[in-house]
Order: C-alpha cells, then structure tokens, then sequence
C-alpha cells in the first residue's frame, strides 16, 4: 500500500511537469511562429508586394485586382491571400518559392515580370520561409477572383516567356561579397532583391530585358521615368547627401530637390517608409559605391532653374503666352506665380522633375497628379488629364504649353513639348520595339516568331559557352 500510495502521489507530480514542459513547447512554438510570420510580414513591405496586390480604395490586402499598366497591355495583379479557392492556399512552400523566385505559379503557368521574379530570385531561403509563413498565417484569406489579365496576341501565350526567362532570369539566390561590409551587402540585398530599385531604374533592351551594364542608370516606366540614381555628380545622385538620401527613401520629399509621384510614390506609401532606419542606412551605403554612370548633362537636374519674373511682363502684353495663361489660372495658387511654392507645394526650380533631361516625368505630374500617404498625412496633387474629376481637364495642347512655360522659366529650357509627346505620356508612354514589332495588323505576329526562335538561339549559345567553359 505504502508503494501504491507514493506511486499515486507522484503521478500528479509527473503529470504537471509534463504539461508544464508541454505548455512550455507550445508557448516557445507560439512565439516562434508570431516572430517568423512578424519577419514574413517585414520582409513583404519591404518587396512592396501590397503596392501591386492590393486594389486602392476598395480591395481586401493581397486580394489581387490591381491594374499595372504596361507597354504591352494591363496586367491584373492575383489574389495571394491563403483562400484556397481563389488565392495561394494551396500552396505548398517549394510551389511559393518557385512562383516567387522563378514566376511559375502552382499551375505551372508563366507569370508575367511586372511581378519582379528576376530580382525576386535572389531572395534567401530564409527568407522565403517567413515570407511563407507570413502569406499563410498572417494574412486574412479573401476569396475575391480578380478578373483575368489579357493580352493582346502574341503577348497572351504565357508559355513564350519561357523563351524570355531563358535569356533574362538569374534564379541564384543572393550570395554576400566577401569584400564588402555587412552594411553594404544588407543594402545590395535590398536594392536588387527586396525592394527591386534595379527594376525600375535600370534600362532595358528591345526585348524589355534589364540592360545591367548600366545598372541603376535610370529607365522609362511607360509614362513615367526613373531616374538615374547611381553617385555620379550631375546626371545622378551624387551631390546628395546620405541624410537627404535617406529622407527621400523614408518620404519621397527633399526640400529644394525632389518629390516622389507616380510609382515611387507608392513604394514610399506602401514599403520604404516603414523599413528600419538601419535598412535605410543600408540602401544608401550600397548606392553610393556603386559604379557611377554618366549621361551628357551640364548639371545636376536638382540645381537647374531660379524664380520667374515673367508674371508683371506677361499681364502687360496684349496677347500673353498660352503656357502662361495655363499656369496663371491652374498652377500659381499653389506654386506661387515666381515657382517657389510654399510649405506644401514645392518649388518648380532646383526641382528635380523640372531639372530632368526629359520631360515624362512634369507631363505625368500634369496629367495624373501625385498621391503619396506618409505617416498618415495625404501628399496630394490634382491631376488635370482626361480622367481629371474635380480639376479643369486640360486638353493635351494646353498641358503641352503648361509644361513649355515651367521649363522655359523654372526648369530645363532645353526641352521642348509638344502634344503628341503629351498624348503618348497619356497612353501609357513610348511602346517598346518588341510591342510595336507585336502587332498582328502589320505583322501578323509572324516577327515575333522570329524574335523567340533568336532568344532560343542565343539562350543555348550562352549555354553552351557556360557549359564548355
């Protein structure tokens, strides 16, 4: 009895230490999983995958629905929450990381790279276990299906992107330069992996593939242009400081240099604003080492351009410039009528977009306005194009003569605008050679043909000197 009595008295003692290191396992489970998915969810802004997979306005986070304009046709973003019926519930984590390293979805479809695969690929393995576990479990499931994206023809045979991806895609992940600091390495990661900057500022070729020779050079984003950010002194951001770097990144506003609109707006709204200081301080270490490149300009475009003093001599003539009138009536009251603007509107002179060696930038400006929403406060300029609801909708003359006047008097008196170039700005930018070699009324699709068959070609020509090297 005495044996009994003291097995049974150490059954409850066993059993609470049992459930204590039970509990314990849970607990350690538990916040392991709530750091993972809090890492998953860091690493997601800091991709800007909310930018492209959220509609504005009206769209359930990641439910997909976005329109991205591109040369080639509207792309609609797709659903990545966990529903199983219309987003990436099913999805194994291999499934995820070939999507998001190689833009082959689950399906084994091709996906198209206005999804950032080719920078995506460089994204650790680590890395993509918290992206996993965040898009599984941090994520609310919305099963919302977003219409299709279609293409045109040929564009709409996703198949022919593996002739592209052949050429153009580097699935390796990224690998630390022995002979850089963890700092600048941290910034390489972010710049050409995360945050994708070289997607957008580095040129591309006939075929729409990055030009890396001259990486972070600047590129046309179909109405917009990204600029050249490398340190060269005039044509870059050289004679930048790394404190007005890094505000710009945080806000998308330097006083007396830059605002962001368009598209890095929405990467200053949705993603740089919220990385830590130090990832900030990262990205600008990594571009300040890499090589500058140079373009033909006299100046730096954040130096060019002084107050007009045209506004007594415009009022005094019997026939003023139509650009001046435009201004006058739509502009001055907010950018004052010598373009120095105020404490919300910034100065046209010693202004980037004015400053630049092409006008896309001040057009787009003109006819979509700017939105960016920083620490909770809206940045908010009308856009006066076609679309415009509460604002006189300019005709594509009158933005013409508009930009004419601010360049002339603020900015680059160079450049010259007409209304063609306003219209095409408008539709979306300059089409690419293998848009405009695409269309099936002229060709019949049968360059295009042509052009893969010569990607195929030089894809296992490449191949074959790697493997015989």
């Amino acid at each position: 009895m005495k044996a009994r009595k003291v097995r049974q008295s150490c059954l409850p003692f066993a059993l609470s230490i049992l459930m204590s290191a039970t509990f314990s396992a849970h607990a350690e489970n538990a916040t392991d999983s709530a750091s993972l998915i809090a890492k998953g969810k860091y690493l997601a802004i800091a991709a800007d995958c909310g930018a492209c997979h959220t509609a504005p306005d009206h769209g359930a986070a990641m439910s997909g629905g976005y329109i991205i304009s591109s040369p080639l046709g509207n792309i609609v973003s797709s659903n990545i929450t966990p529903s199983k019926t219309a987003g990436i519930g099913d999805y194994t984590e291999q499934d995820f990381a070939r999507a998001v390293r190689e833009g082959i979805n689950k399906q084994g479809q091709h996906l198209y790279p206005a999804m950032p695969y080719t920078s995506y690929a460089k994204i650790t393995d680590s890395d993509i276990h918290a992206l996993y576990a965040y898009f599984m479990h941090g994520v609310k499931a919305d099963d919302n299906v977003p219409a299709p994206t279609n293409l045109p023809f040929p564009f709409n045979i996703r198949s022919s992107m593996f002739f592209w991806n052949m050429l153009f895609e580097d699935a390796k992940p990224f690998t630390p330069a022995a002979d850089k600091s963890a700092e600048i390495n941290r910034g390489d990661y972010l710049v050409n992996a995360l945050a994708h900057c070289d997607t957008c500022h580095t040129p591309r070729n006939a075929l729409m593939g990055q030009n890396n020779d001259q990486a972070l050079s600047g590129g046309s984003l179909g109405s917009w242009y990204a600029p050249n950010i490398t340190p060269d002194k005039q044509a870059g951001i050289g004679n930048w400081s790394d404190a007005e770097i890094a505000q710009y990144l945080k806000t998308g506003h330097v006083a007396g240099k830059a605002q962001a609109a368009g598209p890095m707006a929405e990467a200053v709204e949705h993603s740089l604003q919220y990385l830590s200081d130090e990832d900030i301080q990262a990205m600008v270490a990594y571009l300040r080492q890499v090589p500058a490149v140079s373009q033909p300009v006299s100046q730096a475009r954040d130096n060019i351009g002084q107050p007009a003093t045209s506004e007594a001599l415009q009022r005094a003539v019997k026939d003023p410039d139509a650009g001046w009138k435009v201004y006058s009536s739509t502009c001055a009251n907010c950018h004052q009528a010598d373009g120095s603007g105020n404490t919300i509107y910034p100065s046209l002179f010693h202004n980037t977009t004015t400053g630049a060696a092409q006008a896309d930038n001040l057009i787009a400006t003109i006819v979509y306005g700017v939105h960016r929403q920083v620490d909770g406060k809206d940045i908010d300029m009308p856009g006066f194009g076609p679309d415009a609801l509460f604002t006189d909708r300019l005709t594509d003359q009158q933005i013409a003569d508009v930009s004419n006047y601010v360049l002339k008097n603020f900015g680059n008196a160079e450049l010259n605008v007409t209304a063609d170039q306003v219209k095409t700005v408008r539709e979306g930018g300059e089409r690419p050679l293998i848009a405009r070699l695409a269309q099936p009324a002229v060709w019949g699709g049968a360059v295009i043909v042509v052009i893969l068959l010569l990607v195929l070609l030089v894809s296992l020509s490449r191949r074959g000197k790697k493997h015989g090297a």
